[in-house]
């Protein structure tokens, strides 16, 4: 069975996307599934390129139980669009810029996360930096309704009959 790979992507890799690895790590974890899954994150711009995580995003990652502390920010790379099978953008902005990074061939990975959360009626993620703790606290959760969703959407397209790993063993 191959590995299925994601990239989480916003702006600059230290809100959102860096969240969106996190939750979706610890989900994929705790369904016994992170041996078939690659988790990534990145930025479009480069602006804090090996920084951790802004303060308030690993606050209320650890407050929901998650330690995104070892994140260190990247900038996406064109070799990205090869190397993985899903490209998620947080919000329009990041993918447009994403689609025309994007060569042509491959423009079926890139995607927004969000369409895995439909119920949530957008495709943007609000960019939390500039506001206050409430706005982390309302972007993790619809990150954490967009993972659920995604994990539904792996098991049914990508995962179909691969067994949890047994961590009893």
């Amino acid at each position: 069975m191959r590995t299925i790979s994601i990239l989480f992507v916003c702006m600059g890799n230290i809100c959102r996307s860096p969240s969106a690895e996190g939750v979706f790590r610890e989900l994929v974890g705790r369904e016994g599934l992170i041996d078939h899954t690659f988790i990534d994150s990145a930025g479009t711009h480069a602006y804090h390129v090996q920084e951790p995580p802004d303060p308030r995003a690993q606050n209320t990652a650890l407050g929901r139980g998650i330690d995104i502390s070892p994140i260190r920010a990247r900038q996406v790379e064109k070799g990205d669009f090869e190397r993985f099978d899903y490209v998620l953008a947080m919000d329009r902005h990041n993918f447009e810029l994403l689609m025309a990074a994007c060569p042509d061939h491959l423009v079926h990975k890139v995607k927004y996360f969000l369409e895995f959360a439909p119920h949530l009626n957008t495709t943007d993620v609000p960019d939390p930096f500039y506001g206050g703790d409430y706005g982390f606290e309302r972007v993790f959760d619809m990150i954490e309704d967009a993972a659920e969703g995604l994990l539904d959407a792996l098991r049914r397209n990508e995962l179909q009959g691969v067994r949890a790993v047994d961590e009893t063993t």
